[in-house]
């Protein structure tokens, strides 16, 4: 099931990236690449919060991982979910046609499916998971 969501997340992503057609007006050229240096910085920052070995596409954990909670993941559990919708979100923001905001609908099902995967298993393996799911938000800082 983990790679059928790993092979959703990439396909609704490429197709997103892919269908995107020229921009189209100053307003959603602004708001796209605000959305991409959001992205960058968030995705850039939970690389850097988590060490080599420890980050898996796949939502289960690696042998030998450790749980991070420091970084950018004291706001959010999930921040390259985040750093993906919001990268998604410029390619949408730039071209919004009505199939393709049911495809970055669809990627955020997929995500959250992710996630809810990984939180199960991160609450067997981590006795103090718990405790950090009740106090950072699963992928809005401060929201959800």
């Amino acid at each position: 099931m983990s790679m059928l969501l790993v092979a959703a997340q990439f396909g609704l992503i490429v197709l997103l990236v892919v269908s995107t057609q020229p921009l189209a007006t100053p307003l959603a050229n602004a708001l796209a690449f605000a959305l991409v240096v959001l992205a960058t910085f968030v995705g850039i920052s939970a690389l850097a919060a988590n060490r080599p070995g420890n980050f898996n596409i796949r939502p289960e954990l690696k042998p030998g991982a450790h749980l991070v909670t420091d970084g950018i993941y004291r706001w959010v559990r999930h921040p390259m979910y985040l750093a993906v919708l919001l990268a998604t979100a410029a390619a949408l923001a730039a071209d919004p046609r009505l199939w393709r905001i049911g495809a970055w609908l669809a990627l955020l099902a997929v995500l959250l499916a992710k996630a809810g995967r990984e939180e199960r298993e991160l609450l067997e393996h981590f006795a103090q998971y718990d405790a950090y799911m009740r106090h950072t938000r699963k992928l809005v800082p401060y929201l959800y």
